[in-house]
């Protein structure tokens, strides 16, 4: 077995491990980090940027959100039903988290809403291609894991963690496996938990959240982020929360088909398999609320329906909503698009020169949908008496031809599964604090509540790499303390 020592182990190298790690080493802590991937970055290599509230590209572009109104949106969002001390201490540190990370060389292009009607807090990162987009972050991972290095920390890839050692009531270490297989012990007083949650993990998605994967849920599955940290925490006596899924609604068909599955992101008239509608289709560009509706429907699935006169209206005009990830500039490749979907996915995608042979295709009642189709066509005249839907996006379907696609709840990852208190400090059953063990990131994420606050973008990258700053200060705080009370 070999044998290292540090002062503070820092599990997985997502963006809350590598802000740990940067924060504890700038206290002039030994730090080490393990990564079970052959890189770091974890799932923000995918992501676009952080949240932040009051900070100087805010000002610059007048955009006047102060923290205090962020807050309260924050907490009337979750009904108060989160810590409010952690919900603070990161709102309020995330205008510094940017400057931190921009005095390291992170750029930014600047900060925005994701759609209408949330506030522009979301600062999507810079990419040395200069091109705005996902995976746009995976720079400010680079750049982080650069400066962990230069502060002396040491990056072990390829080498999982695989158990935290508590001896005497407090940490002590942990035990890890290297790419060649062979077993690492390594001494430390403080460990950080931030291994990005159980997205990858079927078994504890049905097992933990109301969902189960492959039916009710279609969420992405970055590979490896399967629960491990959080089991390592509660088998040293971790306190378990509820845990939940960053819901986001989604056609299960990864990337593809991004200008079919963006115009039918517009409110269109969207049916459940009874063929009726269920929701205000306004709601859509929230993909929180709408994930939230479609789970209350029958196998938790609703399709989005629209026609030729629409397609036609929207190449003309432009699409009625518009956001970052989905911007439907030109909708000339919509038709071959949904031509080759129909024939790669015909369970998601569907043509049809009818309402009725439509609602074959989909598998909805076809006497509803014939209904609902009148009845909306008819409020498309005067007024959505229903759900008092906007009357600018209310567009009658006339053919010739009709298109349609099933949307289900979908999510970025899990949330939630080791407590925590407002200085990420890990706890046990009896809320009390196990010493030297801290989580960061999604694994201690609970803030949300049951419905990720959409209303401020850029949330749980933000909360990564704020709550990652928090454990990583804090347990350079425990050290001090540990340390001082060993010399007297």
């Amino acid at each position: 077995m070999k044998q290292m020592e540090c002062d503070v182990v820092v599990i997985a190298a997502g963006p809350a491990g590598l802000a740990a790690a940067v924060s504890a080493a700038e206290r002039d802590a030994q730090v080490i980090i393990l990564e079970k991937a052959n890189t770091t970055g974890g799932a923000s290599n995918m992501g676009m940027g952080p949240l932040g509230v009051e900070t100087r590209i805010q000002r610059e572009s007048l955009i006047g959100l102060t923290r205090e109104e962020a807050f309260q949106k924050f907490m009337d969002y979750t009904h108060w039903r989160v810590d409010a001390r952690l919900v603070r201490e990161y709102l309020y540190k995330s205008a510094d988290t940017i400057e931190w990370l921009e005095e390291m060389g992170v750029e930014f292009f600047g900060a925005y809403r994701y759609f209408p009607e949330s506030e522009a807090t979301w600062h999507i990162v810079k990419p040395e291609s200069g091109e705005m987009g996902p995976r746009a972050a995976s720079s400010m991972m680079r750049i982080l894991t650069e400066r962990a290095q230069e502060l002396g920390a040491e990056v072990l890839l390829e080498t999982p963690a695989k158990k935290i050692i508590k001896e005497d009531g407090r940490i002590t270490g942990v035990v890890a496996t290297d790419k060649s297989g062979e077993e690492i012990h390594i001494s430390c007083n403080a460990v950080v938990v931030a291994t990005g949650g159980f997205g990858d993990n079927p078994e504890m998605i049905k097992q933990f959240t109301p969902y189960e994967y492959g039916k009710s849920m279609f969420n992405f599955r970055i590979p490896g982020v399967v629960g491990d940290g959080m089991k390592m925490a509660w088998e040293v006596g971790a306190a378990r929360t509820e845990c939940n899924m960053e819901v986001a609604y989604g056609c299960p068909v990864g990337d593809a088909y991004p200008t079919v599955k963006g115009v039918h992101q517009q409110p269109n008239l969207m049916v459940n398999l009874d063929g009726e509608r269920f929701v205000n289709e306004e709601v859509m560009s929230n993909t929180t609320y709408f994930s939230n509706a479609l789970f209350t429907q029958k196998k938790s699935v609703g399709f989005s329906i629209f026609d030729d006169s629409i397609l036609n209206y929207y190449a003309k005009n432009g699409v009625d909503k518009y956001n970052l990830v989905f911007h439907i500039t030109s909708l000339d490749s919509y038709k071959s698009e949904m031509e080759q979907a129909v024939q790669t996915d015909p369970g998601f995608f569907f043509m049809a020169d009818s309402i009725e042979e439509l609602a074959e295709k989909m598998g909805v009642n076809k006497e509803g949908l014939v209904a609902t189709v009148a009845e909306y066509n008819e409020a498309c005249k005067s007024r959505d008496v229903l759900f008092n839907k906007d009357a600018r996006y209310l567009k009658p379907l006339k053919g010739p031809r009709f298109y349609a696609i099933a949307f289900y709840p979908g999510a970025y990852g899990s949330l939630g599964g080791i407590k925590i208190n407002y200085k990420t400090e890990v706890l046990d059953e009896e809320w009390n604090k196990i010493p030297g063990l801290y989580a960061a990131g999604t694994d201690a994420n609970t803030i949300f509540g049951d419905s990720y606050v959409f209303i401020l973008p850029g949330n749980t990258m933000g909360f990564a790499l704020n709550s990652g700053r928090m454990a990583g200060e804090n347990a350079v705080e425990y050290l001090i303390d540990l340390y001082s009370q060993d010399e007297e």
